[in-house]
């Protein structure tokens, strides 16, 4: 099939949402890609094979779905827009391999469906454009599952994939980066130029590939209370250390307190959240964790 066939051309786009009087809606925050190339290109990064499963979220009318179902054994796809399920089922008739779920991914039980849809011993990969304004929600919730997927390549905004995979004493570095990295390596493999995407949304889109850890870096005693504990380290990022953490456990500790604590796990007080490793943050919480605990 040549390119000028695939859904993801501007043609195509505007013959598909013409024939089925589609109209964009903007709280589900859709934008559909117009350039084949690029999903050729993001495929290339996510590492599956003819033999990998793949479970893509929001399909939209197909663009990415088509590539995936031309490189993978497998492909289920989450929907959330029921007036594309018809679209989607009609403008993919001739892939056999792939399956639409009208569903909201937050509300699935993406475990079940890794299980009832692909072989126990078949990789299986999740990839998707996310909307913007709903990223976050589902990255958390699908690490948090501990599914069994390898890895976790999505098309987010920029800004948003430079601080999942930032480094340390970074202006993008911060909790949500903790998050991430806890559970994945996070690499931002392509950026995307928004004259891609009909409609064009109002920033440029970069792509994000999670790869899964089949353990965290570090130990926590408890998974909540350093998560956050990490978010009380950044709550003002101009603070200091012991500054958000008096904040944060005033009715626990006070300044002089949490600053003995500090020294005694070798972190001074007077940094603040975004210079410290995740080894450090694992050490503080821990620490203060075994504290509250004794």
């Amino acid at each position: 099939m040549s390119t000028n066939k695939y859904i993801a051309t501007p043609k195509r786009t505007k013959e598909i949402l013409t024939k089925y009087k589609f109209f964009f809606k903007k709280s589900l925050g859709q934008n559909f890609i117009i350039d084949a190339n690029i999903l050729e290109n993001i495929i290339n990064h996510t590492g599956i094979n003819k033999d990998s499963g793949v479970i893509e979220i929001g399909p939209g009318i197909g663009a990415l779905t088509e590539q995936l179902g031309r490189h993978a054994k497998n492909v289920l796809a989450f929907e959330i827009d029921q007036r594309l399920i018809p679209i989607l089922e009609d403008s993919l008739d001739q892939y056999d391999n792939i399956r639409f779920i009208h569903q909201d991914i937050l509300q699935a039980d993406v475990k079940t469906s890794i299980k009832d849809n692909f072989n126990d011993d078949q990789d299986v990969h999740i990839v998707a454009n996310l909307p913007y304004y709903i990223t976050t929600p589902i990255l958390t919730k699908l690490l948090q599952e501990n599914l069994p997927v390898e890895s976790i390549t999505v098309m987010i905004q920029k800004e948003v994939a430079e601080r999942m995979a930032a480094k340390p004493s970074t202006k993008s570095y911060g909790s949500l980066t903790i998050a991430i990295q806890y559970y994945t390596t996070a690499e931002v493999v392509m950026h995307v130029p928004k004259r891609v995407f009909m409609p064009q949304p109002n920033v440029d889109s970069a792509v994000l590939k999670l790869t899964i850890r089949e353990k965290p870096p570090v130990y926590v005693a408890d998974e909540n209370y350093f998560f956050s504990m990490v978010q009380a380290c950044f709550s003002q990022r101009r603070k200091t250390l012991r500054n958000n953490l008096t904040n944060y456990l005033s009715s626990e500790y006070d300044k002089e307190t949490i600053s003995t604590m500090l020294d005694n796990i070798g972190i001074n007080g007077m940094r603040r959240g975004e210079s410290l490793t995740m080894e450090e943050f694992a050490t503080l919480a821990n620490s203060f964790y075994q504290a509250k605990h004794n």
